[in-house]
């Protein structure tokens, strides 16, 4: 059913896109009027029950979304942070309650505090102007501090345009074969999480026939913690819009889907007039500097579902489907968006692409470690007294990331949330045996993932995180397998009974229910879930220990 609804979609295809047009109904109210989804069915030549389920998946077009004027951030590094209740109580004296919502993560990591009101982001101290950004739309910009250790790849000063996009004029005059090379010799893999080759990703849609091909950055990985990608798509776009047009010419692809977070509205706003900027210069349409290579962007706002972040879900969305996770084989590189084939990729992936190319993919493969080569992103939280961005070679111990560039912590933390909300919960006490790499990660039994660090204080309860977890995993689940859609609920209930009454959960049925999660999931939600929990069993059982029986 679902293939068949993507060749409808594909009829209006990226012009006159399903998705945007359900946005675009929401403006007024902030959800899709019967009437509407009426009148998409009957223009897209699909039920009523398909465009349905598609609103009422997605938190800014469902029905409780309408009439909402203010978003609260409710993900883990504010949660951590407690920012938010007295944040709630300064919104709340200038709007109504049926006004304010929650939004998951707007990337203010660094300052907490973050709210959302009237299409633009704020943290830290904007809320003590509330009223001027309510009624005078005073826009109030966060800081923060961005750093390296090591080689250069995506922090440095960008050039300009034309000085940067020489690359791509010698890109042009190389064969796709060639440039394969370069990737594969280099050894970059996926920033996302799961280090995926991208060379075999790209060789794959390179290697299947068709007269449509798709590259699609993924920029809705929206993992709390993790303020990387917006970084690089507010401060260094081009990188990305590059790397994904090297990746067209690779592929035969002549067309780039940049699929953004709604959450980083200013990140939309940037990477369209970026593509308007290059677009001005020549380098993107027909003919491509006398080329023959064609491509075009289409920059699609995303409508909150952190399920988009997986890449088969994200190409669902795109064709205003319901963003349920697909089986998988086929994979995308044979039949992705519109049942054409396609390389979805995540921002930093993409954005490493230009540097390969520039420098050769033995420089890039010089620097990191083992099977981890060139550099890595990490995002450190409010709890560092020099939170931001920072760039370094993979293989840089993590202690040199927390001591020396973030300036270590200005509270007592007792473990650290690395990798967003699938990632590995870390104790402190074994930082001194990890470094910023996806080997050093996994043999310790953590996940590197986007290399988010949110930072749980001494006094935070574990037990509040774990329920945390579950709740934020049920909440965003496509619900298309039953360990994740029912798994997530079943463990957010088991906590939350035994945090507010004297129910003591049975450890061998929690492990169970875990282990269910793991092997049965259809996705790396469901699937990752049990590691930070697992983690928090391990390390942290005598704080745990009252919330299960056999206790006194």
């Amino acid at each position: 059913m679902s293939k068949n609804l993507g060749d409808l979609s594909r009829r209006r295809g990226l012009r006159e896109n399903l998705f945007e047009e359900l946005g675009i109904a929401a403006t007024a109210t902030g959800t899709v009027a019967p009437e509407d989804i009426e009148k998409l069915a009957d223009k897209f030549l699909m039920g009523d029950a398909n465009i349905y389920g598609s609103v009422t998946f997605y938190d800014f077009l469902r029905p409780d979304n309408k009439g909402k004027k203010a978003y609260i951030c409710n993900g883990s590094s504010c949660l951590s942070a407690g920012t938010q209740p007295a944040l709630k109580e300064k919104l709340a004296a200038h709007f109504a309650a049926e006004e304010i919502g929650e939004m998951c993560c707007l990337g203010r990591c660094h300052e907490n505090s973050s709210f959302h009101v009237g299409g633009k982001n704020y943290s830290g101290n904007a809320i003590n102007e509330i009223a001027q950004i309510k009624d005078a739309h005073k826009v109030v910009k966060d800081k923060y501090n961005v750093g390296h250790k090591g080689t250069q790849v995506l922090t440095g000063e960008f050039p300009g345009i034309d000085a940067y996009y020489t690359v791509f004029a010698d890109v042009l005059k190389r064969t796709p074969n060639e440039l394969l090379e370069e990737l594969r010799i280099s050894g970059l893999r996926g920033r996302g999480g799961a280090g995926f080759p991208i060379s075999f990703k790209l060789e794959s849609c390179k290697n299947t026939v068709d007269d449509q091909k798709y590259i699609v950055c993924n920029a809705d990985e929206g993992d709390p913690g993790a303020y990387s990608d917006r970084y690089l798509l507010e401060e260094q776009p081009h990188s990305v819009l590059l790397g994904m047009m090297i990746a067209g010419y690779i592929t035969g692809a002549n067309a780039g889907v940049v699929y953004i977070r709604g959450e980083y509205p200013e990140a939309v706003e940037i990477t369209r007039q970026a593509i308007e900027d290059i677009r001005a210069k020549g380098f993107l349409g027909t003919d491509i500097m006398a080329s023959g290579f064609n491509f075009e962007f289409k920059v699609i706002k995303a409508l909150g579902a952190y399920i988009c972040g997986e890449e088969t879900a994200l190409l669902s969305s795109i064709e205003g489907q319901r963003p349920e996770v697909r089986v998988r084989p086929p994979y995308p590189t044979q039949e992705g968006l519109f049942n054409k084939p396609t390389v979805v990729n995540n921002v930093e992936t993409l954005a490493c692409i230009p540097f390969v190319m520039k420098h050769g993919g033995a420089h890039f493969a010089s620097f990191g470690k083992g099977r981890s080569t060139g550099t890595k992103l990490v995002s450190l939280d409010g709890y560092f007294n020099r939170p931001g961005i920072y760039e370094v070679d993979m293989g840089t111990p993590l202690s040199v990331v927390i001591d020396e560039l973030g300036g270590g912590f200005k509270a007592k933390i007792k473990a650290m949330h690395i990798g967003g909300p699938l990632g590995g919960l870390v104790p402190v006490e074994r930082i001194k045996d990890l470094s910023v790499d996806f080997e050093t990660f996994a043999q310790n039994g953590f996940l590197l993932g986007h290399a988010s660090v949110v930072c749980l204080p001494e006094e935070f309860p574990i037990v509040l995180y774990i329920k945390h977890l579950f709740e934020f995993t049920a909440h965003e689940s496509c619900g298309k397998c039953f360990p994740c859609r029912l798994g997530s609920t079943r463990g957010y209930e088991m906590v939350h009974k035994a945090m507010t009454t004297d129910f003591k959960m049975d450890r061998n049925l929690l492990n169970d229910l875990l282990e269910t999660l793991e092997i049965g999931s259809l996705c790396a939600l469901g699937g990752g879930l049990p590691l930070p929990i697992k983690n928090a069993l391990q390390y942290f059982d005598a704080e745990l220990s009252q919330y299960f029986e056999g206790s006194k």
